[in-house]
């Protein structure tokens, strides 16, 4: 399930983002440290379900990101939202899977934040039409890890990193009255 664990000596400190990319057949999740403008990682990896029934297959997602909550403890939780796409019953499908993953996050008390796909790109790439593996490349860099992760494992650390910059700038911001407001500082 995790593509390789490392912890950073300052995790113990930092605040762990989990950053969740929904998906029915394969669900990517990754964890981060962030103490400061310092990002670390954790693990990440891939939840796959299989063509078992719907019902089998969100009971899966639940319960494999529940064991990843448990095990990473993370602080706070971001996912990617749900695009319409062409197929609606595809649209429809992939909200339950997110559903899943929010469950996940929500029985263990965790803020869950939402971010766009183009949000998530503009955050690490600089740019919201991004291709897949530039979304690869820039995590692995910005990660520092010695291999690229899977497709949805890279998007999901894409998707903790961009929380994490927003957290920094509405840190940065202070007592500007400024608030996080779908993924934008408002």
């Amino acid at each position: 399930m995790a593509f390789a664990a490392s912890s950073p000596a300052s995790a113990a400190l930092a605040r762990r983002v989990l950053g969740i990319d929904p998906g029915l057949r394969s669900t990517g999740f990754g964890v981060i440290s962030v103490a400061g403008s310092a990002l670390g990682y954790v693990t990440c990896g891939c939840i796959r379900t299989g063509d078992s029934e719907l019902p089998l297959r969100l009971g899966i997602i639940l319960r494999d990101l529940a064991e990843v909550i448990a095990r990473y403890e993370p602080t706070e939780v971001a996912i990617e939202k749900v695009f319409v796409n062409v197929n609606p019953q595809s649209t429809l499908l992939l909200g339950q899977a997110r559903g899943a993953a929010i469950s996940a996050a929500v029985l263990a008390a965790l803020p869950v934040n939402e971010y766009t796909a183009l949000q998530v790109k503009q955050a690490v790439v600089g740019h919201g039409k991004a291709a897949k593996q530039q979304v690869q490349d820039m995590v692995r860099r910005l990660l520092k890890l010695h291999g690229y992760p899977s497709p949805d494992a890279a998007d999901a650390l894409a998707c903790a990193i961009a929380h994490a910059h927003n957290a920094q700038t509405l840190a940065r911001l202070g007592g500007r009255g400024s608030r996080l407001r779908g993924g934008r500082v408002v």
